[in-house]
Order: structure tokens, then C-alpha cells, then sequence
């Protein structure tokens, strides 16, 4: 029986806190690292799709399904399932990516968020009316096979910024979760809002994995706790002070502040929930889900080129950079930097594989 892979969502219902940049740098990492690499975008924006794959967005969407037993999109993938079609939920089709052997991604689609609502009643009532039952293992279930089907060591999820249906359905039937943040006020007001939700989820969760018409339906909903690797905060500014790069004044404040509310409010909430891996899990990764697991300082002018090349931040050079003088080389440096840390952030995730 072949292995069945990790699956790992990256999610935060705040946008603009580099969910995408994180899945992305992350998963190339790992792949760099051996690790055989499956990313779904399963954001209806297709943000991480457009960023990883080559093509001109004046042109038809190049991923569509052509032949029904081959899906193309996460969409696709699973709409036997949500539109009541008298066929099975088929392996998808994956893209390789240029310049990565080991990484792979499964495109998004826009008409995702169609099945918002129908996921939302079946959720509800999937428990109660047999028509309903095979859609809330669905999603898992095409992840689950196509990546066992190519196999895939670990699955990077990126998730759309919000607490619907979609989103629920998806974190709590992955193995482990990531929180993105950024140093700002509406940051810290997400954290709080997770430590009330997440458990909510958490809850439905369990009842669902304990009803037995979603147990016996053809994609079962398992109802496996998920477990808590860490959080990442990025797109903040630094300054060399007392000799260490260390966040600006201004930033240092959401620091403190972001980290109150990880040993607070999200610390209590997650362990009554049992998110949380074991103590031995988090002292072998070197982390502690009290603070940031990584920090991830503004990528500033790097940004654009790693999207305009398709290419991580950590891997570009000095030709892609494209600069001379003083300049290219503070941009390199801040390259080996970016190396550093996105190393560090797949040694951590390397490691709490093996716990979760």
C-alpha cells in the first residue's frame, strides 16, 4: 500500500499576510530539501496558480478539463461529488514546475467558490440526508488520491482568506495547519477570531467523524484532529540595532503585541481543542507555539522579480537581479538571507512530520 501523504494548510481568514508567498517559498524549500511536493491552490483567486505556472492571462485558462476522467483544477476534481454526477472522484492531473523536479501543483479555479453554498448545506444536513453525504469528504478525498497516485511526500494547501464553508472544510480535514500574519493591528484582531473559531470547527469536526451516514459515505469524513506546526510572521522592516538585525520600533510593538495573543488567547483556546502536537514534537523542531516559528522580513524590490520570474525569493541570482554595484550585492545578501530562513521554516516542517 503506497504511503499516504502529509497535507499542510496555510491559513489566516485576514488577507494580505502572504499565505501564497509562504506556500510557495516553502514548498520549493522542501522540494529542494528530497521531499516530493504536491501545492493546491484552493483559493478561488488562483493567486498561487498564476504566480507558479507560466501562462498569458489574455488566453483561455489553459487547466481546464478537457476529458472527464482526467480533471485538471481542484474544481473539477471534485464536481462528480458536488454536482450528484453517477461517477467516481478520479486522480487529478498535476503541473510540473519549471526549475523543481520534486514540486508539483494541483491549478485552482475560479468556480470553486461555487460549491460554497452547497458545501455549507451538506455540512449542516450531510449527516441526515443520504443525498448530501459524499461532499463533505470530497475535497480531502481527490487530494488524497491524486497524491498518493504521484507519490507525493508532503501537500501544501493555500487557503482564501475567509470562514466559509470551503475554507472549514478543508483545514479540518488536513493533517496540520500554519497561521501567516503580519505585524499589524487587524492581524492581532484575526488571531482572536481564530482562537474563537478554530475550536468551533475543531467540534463539528468530531460530531461529524462520529456520524455514521458520513462514515459509510463513499468519501468518508474522518474527523482526525488537526494539529497546530507554528505560525509565520512576514513583510515587516528591520534595522541593525545593538548589533542584530531586529524589527524597527514600529514593528517591534506588533511583535509584542502578536505574541501576547499567541500565548494568550490562541494558546488556550488551541489546547483545550487539541491542536496542539506534543511538547517533544515542538522541542524537536525548535519552536515553541507561544512565539513565530519563523520571521520573514519585507522582501522588498525581490518581491516583483521572484513573480515576475516565477522563481522563489531564496533562489534568485545575481543575472535575475539584474543590478549592479552596492545595490546587487546588498540584494544578494539579503538572497542568502531569505535561503536561511526559508531553510530553517523546512527543517522545522520536516521535522514535525513525523509527529503529526
Amino acid at each position: 500500500m503506497k504511503k499516504q501523504a502529509k497535507r499542510i494548510a496555510f491559513f489566516n481568514h485576514k488577507g494580505g499576510v502572504s499565505k501564497t508567498t509562504s506556500t510557495f517559498n516553502i514548498g520549493w524549500k522542501l522540494a529542494e530539501k528530497g521531499c516530493k511536493v504536491l501545492l493546491v491552490d484552493c483559493d478561488p483567486q488562483c493567486n498561487l496558480t498564476g504566480l507558479m505556472l507560466e501562462y498569458s492571462q489574455d488566453d483561455e485558462y489553459p487547466f481546464e478539463t478537457i476529458e472527464i476522467n482526467n480533471p485538471r483544477n481542484i474544481r473539477d476534481s471534485v464536481a462528480p461529488a458536488f454536482d450528484g454526477r453517477p461517477r467516481p472522484i478520479e486522480v487529478s492531473e498535476i503541473q510540473s514546475i519549471p526549475g523543481q523536479a520534486n514540486l508539483f501543483i494541483l491549478p485552482g479555479h475560479v468556480g470553486l467558490s461555487e460549491y460554497e453554498g452547497r458545501l455549507a448545506i451538506a455540512h449542516e444536513l450531510g449527516g441526515a440526508l443520504v443525498n448530501f453525504q459524499n461532499i463533505p469528504g470530497a475535497i480531502a478525498h481527490s487530494i488524497n488520491i491524486t497524491a498518493q497516485k504521484n507519490n507525493i511526500d508532503v501537500v501544501l494547501i493555500d487557503l482564501s482568506p475567509s470562514l466559509g464553508a470551503l475554507n472549514q472544510n478543508i483545514l479540518m480535514s488536513s493533517d496540520a495547519f500554519i497561521i501567516p500574519m503580519a505585524p499589524d493591528f487587524f492581524s492581532a484582531m484575526a488571531l482572536r477570531s481564530l482562537a474563537k473559531t478554530l475550536p468551533l470547527w475543531a467540534e463539528w469536526s468530531k460530531n461529524a467523524g462520529n456520524n455514521a451516514t458520513l462514515r459509510s459515505a463513499d468519501y468518508p469524513w474522518s474527523g482526525k484532529p488537526i494539529k497546530f506546526i507554528g505560525s509565520i510572521v512576514q513583510n515587516y522592516r528591520k534595522r541593525l540595532r545593538d548589533g542584530q538585525d531586529r524589527p524597527t520600533r514600529a514593528f517591534e510593538k506588533w511583535f509584542r503585541n502578536l505574541k501576547s495573543v499567541l500565548a494568550s488567547d490562541l494558546f488556550s483556546s488551541f489546547s483545550n481543542s487539541n491542536f496542539h502536537m506534543s511538547s517533544a514534537a515542538y522541542s524537536a523542531m525548535n519552536s515553541n507555539p507561544k512565539d513565530f516559528m519563523v520571521e520573514v522580513p519585507d522582501f522588498n524590490s525581490l518581491m516583483a522579480i521572484s513573480q515576475d520570474l516565477s522563481k522563489p525569493v531564496f533562489s534568485l541570482t545575481r543575472d535575475d537581479i539584474n543590478t549592479s554595484g552596492s545595490v546587487a550585492n546588498n540584494q544578494i545578501a539579503s538572497v542568502t538571507t531569505f535561503d536561511n530562513i526559508y531553510g530553517n521554516a523546512a527543517d522545522k516542517i520536516i521535522t514535525a512530520l513525523k509527529y503529526i
